[in-house]
């Protein structure tokens, strides 16, 4: 037997049986669709059934909790998303887990950038115009987002910290009423993740000013980063990716860490995460654990000087 042989006798075999996907959503949604999308990749390339269950609620505080509950033997991983950092800054006195210590982070496997959007009742060909009016009325202009404490809410704060500027809040209970009233003009604009606002956009509805990613969006190429339109060091994409328990084993999560590899490079894969309005990417390991604890600090700061409190 050769030595590559040898190594590949001695690997503990995995997986020997279904693994249990734990997604926080209902099914239906984008990162329902790109788990299950996964779980299929998944079984192709390692011979065993991997099987989503969705486990909404509380936040996605109830999935996060049955994974880093559950035995650290890869057979029970979340999809998570940029959410997860959030949950120590608005449920610390509830949360029986660490959203950083509590798992072994294995890969990002998309993106979805953050947008600034305007409606009708704001005419801002760009975002220097934006800022300008902005700032000429200090608190006056709105911003719509999902909720008190939702990813758009953090994300807008981080904005005007950025250019000392101040705008109005109004919160909704999910994106989908909050997009129908900037395109109805009752309120300014938005800092949206693009999946929930990309036909909008593309058909004239909402005007795309700026995007918070590193490079501009494949899905939107005419409109500029904020770095380029200049309001630099702001970023603000939404991750999706896969955890496991704490001290799952390296041998399982150097798998784990290929399959979401290769299932973020796949054609198949970069098609499907478009039409969410997202694209594929792979931050995996060590560099995703420090992006984690980055997030963690940067969303329970923020909520500190908000004095934000969840139930």
């Amino acid at each position: 037997m050769t030595a590559g042989g040898a190594a590949q006798a001695q690997a503990p075999a995995y997986p020997t049986k279904p693994v249990r996907v734990v997604v926080g959503f209902s099914a239906g949604g984008p990162t329902d669709v790109m788990a299950r999308a996964f779980a299929d990749y998944a079984a192709r390339k390692l011979g065993q059934s991997f099987i989503v269950e969705n486990k909404p609620g509380a936040n996605t505080i109830l999935a996060a909790e049955a994974v880093a509950s559950a035995p650290a033997d890869g057979y029970t991983l979340l999809v998570g998303a940029t959410n997860h950092t959030m949950i120590p800054a608005l449920y610390s006195a509830r949360v029986k887990f660490d959203a950083v210590k509590s798992f072994a982070p294995i890969c990002t496997m998309a993106i979805s950038p953050t947008v600034l959007v305007v409606g009708p009742a704001m005419k801002a060909a760009n975002l220097d115009a934006f800022l300008q009016q902005v700032k000429a009325e200090p608190g006056k202009r709105t911003y719509a987002t999902a909720g008190s404490g939702s990813s758009g809410h953090f994300a807008s704060e981080q904005f005007t910290r950025l250019t000392d500027t101040r705008m109005n809040h109004i919160p909704y209970k999910g994106a989908a009423q909050a997009v129908i009233d900037l395109m109805g003009g009752q309120v300014d604009s938005s800092f949206a993740t693009l999946g929930s606002v990309l036909p909008q956009v593309q058909s004239g509805k909402l005007q795309a000013l700026a995007v918070a990613a590193p490079q501009r969006s494949p899905l939107l190429p005419q409109v500029p980063t904020f770095e380029e339109a200049g309001v630099k060091g702001y970023s603000a994409d939404a991750w999706y990716g896969l955890l496991a328990p704490a001290n799952t084993p390296p041998a399982i999560l150097a798998a784990l860490q290929e399959t979401a590899q290769g299932f973020a490079k796949e054609p198949n894969t970069v098609e499907k995460l478009r039409g969410l309005g997202m694209e594929s990417q792979s931050v995996c390991g060590a560099p995703f654990g420090e992006q984690l604890q980055r997030e963690v600090q940067n969303y329970s700061q923020i909520a500190r000087e908000l004095n934000l409190k969840t139930d």
